[in-house]
């Protein structure tokens, strides 16, 4: 399930990779440590996250029209929600914006 938690998590482990490329490229490079995830799985993953917390806002939502929830529920699930699919939008646009780049590349 996604968070404003664990989408941190995921920027503060990006934020070390930048910090120290040489060292990432060494690890994935030389086979060390545990082994490398595919983009593919990554980003299952992460569509399964957004997947699960919309369902969770929806569940939330249907709970307060019958009166079983209470509104602070609902908002946050919300916020939950569009915060993921928030962070799930920037990784497609910075995608085509890599894609776009290298399609500009000199061949």
């Amino acid at each position: 399930m996604a968070s404003p938690l664990s989408a941190a998590g995921a920027y503060a482990n990006i934020a070390k990779l930048g910090a120290n490329p040489a060292a990432a490229m060494a690890g994935i490079a030389g086979g060390q440590g545990k082994p490398e995830t595919s983009f593919t799985s990554v980003l299952k993953e992460a569509l399964s996250a957004v997947h699960e917390t919309g369902k969770k806002s929806d569940v939330q939502s249907q709970a307060m029209v019958n009166g079983k929830s209470n509104m602070v529920d609902v908002v946050t699930a919300v916020a939950e929600t569009e915060v993921a699919i928030d962070a799930v939008v920037a990784v497609r646009d910075k995608v085509i914006a890599a894609y776009e780049e290298i399609m500009r590349m000199p061949i």
